[in-house]
């Protein structure tokens, strides 16, 4: 006779999910009632609300620059809170939990402050709770370094948390709980029309997370592919009883579109009249590389009179250091380097765009339907993105949704 066979559930709770009291209860109630349906439950959260953002301004307060050994000993503080106060609401429940810190969970990171990559996770720790029968909550976005100090994964930290440790516990699942009850065709909160799907790839939800779609981060997304944890993305505010969107490898419905973004998150840079030969965009891209500036859309004209254009996108937050680094650069003396601020990239994001040829042709109708011009282009097997002028990007998102989902 075969024994119980007990799931592992892995839910993560990002920060508006445990904002106030009132929402850890609600959390609380989620966790219990998966506990109570017979699973073993390890819980990631984020910090409440805007603490994040508050203990960044207090640090404003105090220094222009502070060092980030020092800001991440400081932010990693607005997840210690959250998964105390959590585990008190469990416990006032009437489940057993316990809370731990990224490091007393077993995560390891590299010694890079602020923006940490996990290395590996040590789960002996959360085994031995979960054989105590306790929920494990454990604080996201941290981790410990080789020198035992506190560090930090950066923007989405917390999503990344939580597959990670899915992966390393071989869980069942791995639920992210937001704000949304799920992954829609566009925001739902500015298109009208918006359409909830029921699944998507992880290469489709990878794209759309890169691309500007702020459900799931895409450091989380590209863990979940390489170790094949299943995703599914509820809404918190809903108690997780309405059913939300699987991310997985494969999809059985082939739509021709899933998804519209816009990205306002960018920034373009133009070097104008560049010597027309071998090398340039080499020694222009080799330098952005070695500062870790990562480009996005490139474009280059065909070279006249001995000289050409190149023009390129990049993370608003590094748009002024390129700039910088290109002017310093023998082969661009004297000549134009500009950077524009007012862009935004519209994207669409498919797997089915492989065997559906015009649907760069109805992207661009629906643009030219709404005046809107392309600066440039980019596409792969499953997405087309092209860069507009940043005030035109919500009409531009609504006209191509209502040219696919009408």
């Amino acid at each position: 006779m075969g024994g119980i066979f007990i799931a592992l559930i892995v839910q993560k709770f990002g920060g508006s999910s445990v904002a106030n009291a009132e929402r850890l209860r609600n959390v609380a109630q989620i966790v219990s009632d998966t506990y109570r349906a017979g699973s073993d439950v390890v819980v990631v959260v984020s910090a409440q609300g805007d603490t994040t953002d508050d203990l960044i301004a207090k640090a404003a307060e105090i220094a222009v620059k502070p060092p980030k050994r020092e800001m991440d000993m400081l932010l990693a503080a607005g997840e210690e809170i959250s998964i105390s106060l959590l585990a008190m609401a469990i416990n006032e429940a009437g489940i057993p939990a316990v809370s731990l810190l990224g490091w007393q969970a077993g995560f390891q990171t590299d010694s890079k402050y602020g923006a940490a990559r996990i290395k590996s996770i040590q789960t002996d720790r959360v085994h031995l709770e979960l054989s105590r029968k306790h929920v494990v909550i454990v604080a996201g976005f941290q981790g410990l370094c080789k020198y035992d100090d506190i560090t930090t994964l950066g923007r989405g930290g917390s999503d990344t948390s939580a597959v990670a440790l899915a992966a390393a516990l071989h869980a069942d699942k791995c639920q992210i709980f937001t704000d949304v009850d799920g992954v829609y065709t566009a925001d739902p909160r500015k298109i009208e029309g918006a359409k909830k799907l029921s699944a998507i790839t992880y290469d489709e939800m990878l794209e759309l997370a890169t691309l500007g779609a702020q459900v799931l981060n895409n450091r989380s997304v590209e863990m979940a592919k390489k170790y094949r944890v299943e995703l599914e993305v509820l809404s918190s505010l809903a108690g997780g009883k309405v059913p939300g969107t699987i991310v997985k490898e494969v999809v059985m419905e082939k739509m021709l579109v899933r998804g519209v973004t816009k990205d306002t998150d960018t920034a373009r840079i133009s070097v104008i009249g560049v010597s027309d030969v071998p090398g340039v965009a080499y020694q222009i891209f080799s330098k952005l590389a070695a500062k870790g500036i990562n480009v996005d859309i490139i474009l280059q004209s065909i070279g006249r009179n001995g000289t050409k254009d190149i023009s390129f996108t990049v993370g608003i937050g590094h748009a002024n250091e390129a700039k910088e680094i290109l002017g310093k650069l023998d082969i661009l003396t004297n000549l134009d380097v500009v950077l524009d601020t007012n862009v935004a990239k519209v994207s669409v994001v498919g797997a089915g765009m492989e065997t559906h040829p015009g649907t760069a042709s109805k992207m661009f109708e629906a643009l030219y339907s709404e005046d809107i011009n392309i600066q440039m282009i980019a596409t792969s097997e499953i997405k087309i993105s092209v860069l507009i002028k940043a005030d035109a990007a919500d009409r531009a998102v609504s006209a191509v949704h209502r040219a696919f989902f009408s």
